[in-house]
């Protein structure tokens, strides 16, 4: 899914444009048991509780692409009788009005959502008349003949309000505040079908995490059963990897640098297409050809990509999540340096008496601890116009 099949799903979760049929949920407590449990039609909530959950379930669409919001796939055989997006697909097509099965489902995820407190699973059932769309990409109501249904699942932590005291306006005192348990915004969850192409993607699911350093991998791998991707520092850390390693003794400042730049280059140029762009093997080696390195670290590249990642289904890279687009930082044990990206070239390495240096170019513009200081000329000590 992209950016605009997320927000016309998205634009479902209002009072007018709502398609959502039927809600159900389950309070989950930190030893695992279910406390309560709800099963009705949604538009049956009150105003009030239907903002709320709008709210939830906007969130639960919300983020950046590639690090909060992630595309994935179900294996073959997980289509299969037995598998899990053979399990979703029932689920879905029973409106969750099989409470048999709304039952497994929670069931599933309390056994693989690793949570210490108390959480709220909130799940949705919606049936979206998708309009047709002129040639200019104009919405025509009137000419809608396809319909996406869905379930969309939160996952919520629901915690404690803090104590404190409030004003009693009845009594008119001031009096320790009531403690309650509050549902917050949602850590995880994911939509089902995928809406790819305006259309029912039956094969793939659109996966949510607040955090994207906590992916719920055992939630992923055997509830959802699509394997968990690399998280954002994950894909990081192993892009560095693969460059540190290919490069070897050529991994010097300036090619590093012009890596740098290449790579914004190519996110630059990608901003405004309807996907993220990503990096596979072939772009990554492609990256480094383009930025002009030996011969020798083009033929270690393969090597180094084919053991650092050990995969036998090679990974993508989000050119967003492994590319430094707000900073070009440059970090030693004591010193930290952090350049505007397009602005490297204020940055250069040389060698004086022997030993290497970073040069920074110095304007009339310069700032230590807030002070604006003058340039002084290291010859003559007088101060520089």
């Amino acid at each position: 899914m992209n950016k605009k099949e997320i927000n016309e799903i998205k634009k479902q979760f209002t009072p007018e444009h709502c398609t959502i049929t039927r809600i159900c949920g389950c309070y989950v407590d930190g030893e695992k048991n279910k406390k309560t449990e709800l099963a009705q039609t949604f538009l049956m909530l009150t105003e009030e509780e239907n903002f709320k959950y709008f709210t939830i379930f906007k969130s639960t669409l919300s983020g950046t692409l590639g690090k909060n919001l992630l595309n994935m796939e179900f294996p073959n055989e997980q289509e299969m009788e037995g598998g899990t997006q053979e399990f979703l697909m029932r689920l879905k097509n029973s409106k969750l009005e099989d409470a048999a099965l709304v039952e497994e489902f929670y069931d599933k995820v309390i056994s693989t959502y690793n949570y210490g407190e108390n959480y709220y699973i909130v799940m949705v059932y919606g049936v979206y008349d998708v309009p047709g769309r002129t040639s200019d990409g104009i919405e025509n109501d009137d000419a809608s003949d396809y319909v996406y249904d869905y379930v969309l699942c939160s996952i919520c932590p629901v915690k404690l309000t803090e104590a404190g005291l409030c004003y009693n306006e009845k009594n008119n005192m001031i009096e320790s505040r009531i403690r309650d348990w509050v549902v917050g915004a949602p850590a995880h969850g994911f939509l089902f079908p995928a809406f790819n192409d305006r259309a029912t993607d039956i094969h793939g699911l659109l996966y949510y995490t607040k955090n994207s350093e906590m992916m719920q991998e055992d939630f992923i791998d055997v509830t959802l059963g699509c394997g968990a991707p690399l998280s954002y520092k994950a894909q990081q850390e192993t892009f560095q990897d693969i460059i540190e390693n290919s490069l070897g003794d050529q991994c010097d400042f300036e090619t590093v640098k012009t890596i740098h730049e290449n790579l914004n280059e190519y996110v630059e140029v990608r901003k405004d297409a309807p996907e993220p762009p990503q990096l596979d093997k072939m772009d990554m080696k492609k990256l480094l050809e383009d930025s002009g390195v030996k011969q020798t670290a083009i033929e270690n590249f393969d090597a180094a990509f084919d053991t650092i990642v050990c995969n036998e289904e090679q990974p993508k890279f989000s050119a967003s999540n492994v590319a430094s687009t707000r900073s070009f930082d440059i970090k030693m044990p004591d010193v930290v340096i952090k350049v505007k990206p397009e602005r490297t070239d204020l940055v250069e390495t040389r060698m004086i008496d022997g030993r290497q240096y970073l040069l920074i170019e110095m304007n009339d513009s310069v700032e230590v601890n807030g002070i604006c200081v003058r340039n002084v000329n290291v010859d003559t000590g007088e101060i520089m116009e």
